[in-house]
């Protein structure tokens, strides 16, 4: 994920030196992904506790669904502003800020003596989502050299999935360990309680890293810290073409404004069509449902029949899924081609979503050991849908998953990408708030309507990237104007 908030986002300010050493580079890229990885961490570790929250605190629909998403509010709120915050005292000090609001997160909620104590401390954690969604890459895209910034810039991706898989994984073993997730397990805290504590840890690891690594030699020429800018610049980079590559800087930066809302109109006072392009491209990311799957799997197995184990290692195992299907996006992107994957991946969503609405269909009303009522699933159909779910996630992990950021990093002429990036990463995460507070509601409602809307909206998806999504592999970055249609400002019109 990427927001604008102040950051540059031309295409590279840094000489490249083919003798620098690349392993540090890539270490210090990987320290910054961390922040991707408690991003991912926080999103998911919800999942196991779901059903204990509402036991437990016993609240249902959308209030339970509002506490699931609570979380998202503080995201929108900390990408937005991580930027600007970060141009004012710095790369590392956000990161450490990131830190220090996941490390309190964990103890708010899993402490919590009540709902609203709970959403408070969501909100908390995802104000570091949030600063950790924009910081990590815009800091790799700042120390990377231009030949693997690609590569490196992938890493948050690879390091969310890995947070959600980690998350996913502590939840399963937790509640093995205590019988359940609202079984007491260390010092007469529930199992539920110790997933979100669990959090502390990894928000301590990457508090800590967060001070081996060098400041952005963007952000001390910007502070007129030069002698401290060479010495990470040689660091990164060797001493080949130094004040050559300060001079770079300088003049780029000389040549910067802040995003602005008013940038993403024309002269006619119209937003770029480009604009609404990106928009809708990260609310159909979040549209087909996606995060259904990793905030309430556990709850929705256990619905349809399967035990509480049984419903944690299927959570487990999707998150792997996710992994690998991320991992053969970042192989293919650059060779087939973004546009090929959106549409692949549209088109498996709507499929297997519409499969699991037709699975649903068939589920008869049974009880399960609360003495609720809940659909069940009998015969095939519970392995089917499961089979399903775990094709929608490759689905969606091998195309809209990371190639829509891969989109949205390259796609906007650079003098609107700030601003237009903004917008864009405000719209996903409205709507996958809006997703996400919805879908406790709606699976009371009808599961079947819930899974043929998000079906829906996959097949509404493909039609789009057919009609408006334009194929960028290949093109640079200079080439993003003409192909928008939007004049450089020193351009005849």
């Amino acid at each position: 994920m990427e927001s604008g908030g102040g950051f540059s986002n031309e295409p590279s300010v840094f000489g490249e030196d083919e003798k620098s050493a690349g392993n540090r580079i890539v270490l210090i890229a990987a320290v910054a992904a961390l922040g991707g990885l408690l991003f991912g961490f926080d999103s998911a570790v919800i999942n196991g506790a779901v059903k204990a929250i509402e036991q437990d605190f016993e609240v249902k629909g959308a209030v339970l669904g509002f506490a699931v998403a609570s979380a998202l509010l503080g995201a929108a709120a900390g990408a937005m502003t991580a930027g600007r915050i970060a141009d004012r005292i710095g790369r590392l000090r956000v990161m450490q800020i990131a830190a220090v609001l996941f490390f309190a997160s964990a103890v708010i909620t899993g402490l919590a003596p009540e709902i609203v104590t709970l959403v408070f401390g969501r909100i908390v954690g995802g104000l570091g989502v949030g600063i950790a969604s924009v910081i990590a890459p815009a800091y790799i895209a700042e120390t990377s050299p231009a030949r693997i910034r690609g590569r490196l810039g992938s890493l948050q991706q690879l390091a969310i999935v890995l947070g959600i898989f980690l998350a996913l994984l502590v939840d399963y073993v937790l509640a093995e360990l205590a019988g359940g997730a609202n079984q007491p397990l260390w010092f007469g805290l529930d199992a539920w309680r110790w997933m979100f504590l669990s959090m502390a840890i990894p928000a301590v690891v990457y508090g800590v890293l967060a001070t081996t690594i060098p400041e952005s030699p963007r952000f001390l020429v910007a502070t007129h810290r030069i002698p401290e800018a060479r010495k990470v610049l040689t660091l990164l980079f060797g001493e080949k073409n130094l004040d050559i590559t300060i001079t770079r800087i300088q003049e780029s930066l000389e040549g910067d404004t802040k995003p602005s809302w008013r940038d993403l109109k024309g002269p006619g006072g119209k937003v770029y069509p480009i604009v609404w392009v990106g928009l809708l491209l990260s609310v159909f990311q979040q549209f087909v449902g996606i995060n259904v799957i990793f905030y309430y799997s556990n709850m929705l197995w256990q619905a349809v029949g399967f035990e509480e184990s049984q419903s944690f290692q299927i959570s487990v195992f999707t998150s792997v899924v996710n992994i690998a299907t991320t991992i053969v996006a970042i192989m293919l992107v650059d060779k087939v081609g973004r546009k090929p994957l959106l549409m692949v991946g549209s088109a498996g969503m709507t499929v297997t979503l519409a499969t699991m609405a037709v699975c649903f269909s068939t589920a008869t009303e049974g009880r399960n050991a609360a003495g609720e009522v809940v659909p069940h699933l009998d015969g095939a159909w519970g392995p089917i849908a499961l089979v399903a779910a775990n094709l929608f996630v490759v689905f969606f992990g091998m195309s809209w998953g990371p190639v829509v950021w891969v989109l949205l990093g390259e796609m906007f002429p650079n003098r609107i990408r700030g601003a237009a990036l903004s917008l864009a990463a405000a719209g996903q995460w409205a709507a996958n708030w809006l997703i996400t507070v919805s879908f406790p509601e709606l699976a009371d409602l009808s599961l079947v309507f819930a899974y043929a809307m998000y079906a829906g909206f996959a097949l509404l998806s493909l039609f789009f990237v057919s009609r408006y999504v334009k194929e960028t592999k290949g093109m640079s970055l200079e080439d993003m104007d003409a192909a928008a249609g939007i004049a450089h400002p020193k351009s005849p019109a």
